[in-house]
């Protein structure tokens, strides 16, 4: 029997929301077709944008979503995606497979989509092959409520009123499709960028630099160094961290559903390097920030797999297993980990294009395990960190080892929500959780579970999704329950109200 200690008298940093964030690039079937399918489609939608979708994304509560790229991102010239859409210029994506792109889903149409979601937007502007008055008016044209040049073209194309945008990315792996820069490079580019990303009105933009691949910590250094303050002040809110998990090599990557239980192991080992980088990384920032005031920003992370078969190469479509339910959870419980420096964090991608939450096909949509996992997690959302000691065990085989179980607690308004994984794909674990600080009188539970390489498929949409945790037993100290393998569960507790005697 597995061993949890949760001290509700030990509240640590919150949980920011924008932790359970996603990033949609212009990327394969990831914007048309799986967000936007135009006014005119047959598919339900409101102003082109799938009812199916935007009401999925508003049952996890997604917080903030990041556009338009990734390596598109820099690519990307705001001015081609607003007015008539028959107006539109008409280019080539050479990012992701040399195809058309209209640019029929633009700016006016991805704030739409915002606020059909209620979520905060993260726009990612144009570094490689832009210019600084091209990123300067499209900060005006969103945000500035009274009289200028922008704000008169934003009324013309049908929105009179400025919209409010906090998260304002600087650029996108400017190491790579980004530009190919130094850090040092880049980090003079930031502040001049910088300079004009200009607050109006009562808009603040949070305004976050191109950060490292992986553990590039020589570009974390650079950039903090250059970029971080201009001498006592704080020119950068924020600095991005990019990490995928890839159980196999490049050249030899299997699908998603198609792996052995070596894969499945290592494919944890991997996942759970994010906790390694993000201590290093932050190690680094806060020679440069001792205060903490710059936050790190996780903007692209996930599962990479080889496309499914029959699938455009580079439109990355792929599947999502129970595994990848598993490892976003053990990765946001790292994230959760952190909240004290990680401020915001984005799954790529949304729909259709690497690790999923939605798959899409015509009219059909599929919600994936991972859709799953967020959905498990929503409780944490604003919550406080809560410390806790979880007893577990390595597992694994001769090349990879892992922890046995993965967990957050946090507690939001006298309710305290526990998420907590079994990685094991064989062996269920009885947990015993002890409670200081904290007494409880109802609980009730869901779980996601199944075999590892189960999914979901539009022939069998509900082959996988939650049900019910049953016989969570109240015990003297706490709570006991057991967990099948392969398994993420949300437990949510209310608090014992202890009745005052009248004098």
């Amino acid at each position: 029997m597995a061993k949890l200690v949760i001290n509700a008298w030990d509240r640590k940093s919150k949980i920011n929301k924008e932790l359970y964030g996603q990033f949609s690039e212009h990327l394969g079937r990831g914007i048309y077709e799986g967000i936007y399918v135009g006014e005119d489609s047959d598919i339900k939608n409101i102003k082109g944008i799938r009812c199916d979708v935007a009401e999925a994304l508003r049952r996890i509560r997604l917080p903030v979503l990041r556009w338009p790229g990734g390596c598109f991102a820099d690519y990307y010239h705001w001015k081609d995606g607003v007015g008539p859409r028959e107006k539109r210029k008409k280019l080539v994506n050479a990012n992701w497979g040399n195809v058309l792109e209209d640019n029929a889903f633009g700016t006016h149409e991805f704030m739409e989509l915002c606020e059909q979601v209620g979520c905060e937007p993260y726009i990612c502007g144009n570094v490689g092959s832009g210019t600084v008055e091209e990123m300067s008016d499209w900060i005006e044209y969103l945000t500035f409520d009274g009289v200028s040049p922008m704000s008169e073209l934003r009324a013309q194309n049908g929105h009179p009123a400025a919209w409010r945008v906090k998260y304002w990315g600087v650029g996108n792996e400017n190491w790579g499709c980004g530009g190919n820069m130094t850090p040092e490079q880049y980090g003079q580019e930031f502040r001049r960028y910088r300079t004009f990303c200009r607050n109006y009105g009562d808009n603040r933009l949070y305004c976050i630099a191109g950060g490292a691949d992986v553990a590039d910590y020589r570009w974390t250094e650079g950039v903090m160094r250059t970029a971080a303050y201009k001498g006592n002040h704080r020119l950068m809110d924020g600095i991005s961290l990019h990490y995928y998990t890839q159980p196999n090599t490049w050249e030899h990557k299997k699908r998603a559903a198609e792996f052995e239980l070596a894969d499945y192991y290592r494919g944890f080992v991997r996942a759970l390097r994010m906790e390694e980088l993000i201590e290093k990384h932050c190690e680094i920032m806060s020679r440069y920030d001792p205060a903490h005031e710059v936050g790190l920003v996780v903007d692209e992370w996930g599962a990479w797999y080889e496309v499914e078969e029959g699938s455009h190469p580079a439109f990355l479509y792929q599947q999502g297993t129970i595994r990848d339910a598993l490892l976003a959870a053990v990765t946001l419980d790292i994230f959760n980990r952190h909240s004290d420096r990680v401020k915001m964090a984005n799954l790529a991608q949304m729909v259709n294009v690497i690790h999923a939450i939605i798959l899409t096909e015509g009219k059909n949509m599929v919600l994936t395990p991972t859709y799953y996992t967020f959905d498990l997690y929503k409780g944490h959302q604003d919550a406080a960190l809560l410390g806790s000691w979880l007893e577990t065990e390595e597992i694994g085989d001769a090349e990879s080892r892992i922890p046995s179980l993965s967990h957050t607690a946090s507690i939001k308004d006298g309710v305290l929500h526990l998420t907590i994984s079994n990685l094991s794909p064989c062996r269920s674990e009885e947990i015993d959780c002890y409670l200081l600080g904290y007494t409880t009188e109802t609980t009730q539970g869901r779980l996601l579970q199944g075999d590892m390489a189960a999914h979901n498929t539009f022939d069998c949409p509900e082959k996988v999704k939650p049900e019910m945790l049953r016989d969570i037993k109240i015990t003297d100290g706490g709570i006991r329950f057991t967990l099948p393998a392969c398994a993420v569960a949300e437990i949510i507790l209310d608090e014992k109200k202890i009745m005052g005697t009248k004098a």
